[in-house]
């Protein structure tokens, strides 16, 4: 029978197995452009720029998650009923109290995002905490805190930024073929 720990013990094998995949995609794409553009200095920064984005994906993915949502920290005055409910539902379910932030925006959303539930941090939007009642936002943070617990959060956020550096690699190989680059036959 499946539990939390089985859950968690998964999703840590998923994380260390996406950074395998990442590491060799990323050495697919240089070992391609090296042949490609004839140069075999692609191939070497391909791998330690892979080194680089795994390591600051690991470390810093939610302080990027959290700068490209500009989520701002939650003053504890202003969003008083707020944290009270990320502490409760952060006692109840066994974690420390992640870090709460709010994000300017009128789309209601909310995200959780960190390494490891010591270094978790919940997202709400503006737009949220304006729609939603005590109860249905108790379900929201709920759902974040979920996240935490399963340890679930770390590949998620490896996730969106690793898939990110392949598409900015892979937007800058085409446009440099649109814009005539390419090898010198």
């Amino acid at each position: 029978m499946a539990t939390l720990y089985t859950q968690q013990s998964k999703n840590v094998r998923k994380t260390w197995l996406l950074v395998g995949v990442f590491l060799a995609i990323v050495m697919g794409l240089g070992y391609f452009l090296s042949v490609y553009y004839n140069n075999p200095g692609i191939l070497v920064f391909a791998f330690v720029f892979s080194l680089v984005m795994n390591i600051a994906s690991f470390w810093f993915s939610d302080k990027i998650a959290l700068s490209s949502a500009h989520a701002e920290l939650a003053d504890e005055t202003q969003y008083r009923d707020l944290h009270n409910i990320v502490e409760n539902l952060s006692i109840t379910a066994g974690i420390p109290k992640p870090r709460v932030y709010i994000i300017p925006d009128m789309a209601p959303n909310a995200f959780a995002t960190g390494r490891d539930k010591e270094h978790a941090a919940v997202a709400v939007t503006q737009g949220l905490l304006q729609i939603l009642n005590k109860t249905e936002l108790e379900g929201v943070i709920a759902h974040e805190l979920s996240h935490i617990g399963n340890r679930d959060i770390l590949l998620q956020s490896m996730v969106v930024v690793l898939v990110g550096f392949i598409s900015l690699i892979s937007n800058m190989f085409l446009r440099s073929m649109f814009w005539g680059g390419g090898r010198d036959d």
